[in-house]
């Protein structure tokens, strides 16, 4: 099984490059994971949000491969602890098809990325920047793999 992680939202700061980096190296033999990153849709004075929102989900869905089950991060989604994680982990591995999270721009995602995604997942009631999701992503799927593993780097 391989991952796909498609973000709107190009440019990592060096340090979350550097820890994304890190765990992505890590997810190498277990979970493939692979960014794609999309530039995100104009705003500013004058703009129209909701015509960004829509074009960043256009770029999202057209950037999704085919038969993919996907997850899209998004806080009204549910809660997963590191050890559901792992059971939902499990579960796309048996099902045998590869796995795309999304991470939509600031103002969240479209209504069709939503109605495409399988599953919804939330971070917890926290609001983080879109870069450091990505790197909190990453650690969460590595540490995922680990407990199927049973490797001792989550210590629950």
């Amino acid at each position: 099984m391989r991952a796909r992680l498609i973000a709107v939202g190009e440019r990592m700061p060096g340090w979350v490059a550097e820890g994304f980096a890190e765990y992505r190296k890590r997810l190498s033999h277990e979970l493939p994971l692979e960014l794609v990153e999309l530039k995100p849709g104009n705003r500013g004075k004058g703009r129209d949000d909701a015509r960004a929102i829509q074009d960043e989900g256009a770029a999202i869905l057209a950037s999704l491969p085919h038969d993919v089950h996907v997850v899209a991060l998004d806080g009204r989604g549910k809660a997963w602890s590191s050890e559901e994680l792992a059971e939902q982990l499990t579960r796309w591995r048996m099902a045998g098809r590869d796995v795309a999270f999304l991470i939509g721009g600031p103002d969240g995602h479209s209504p069709d990325v939503l109605a495409r995604a399988d599953q919804r997942w939330s971070l917890g009631s926290l609001t983080l920047p879109h870069m450091l999701v990505r790197l909190v992503l990453a650690e969460q799927l590595y540490r995922a793999t680990t407990i199927v593993a049973g490797h001792p780097y989550h210590r629950a």
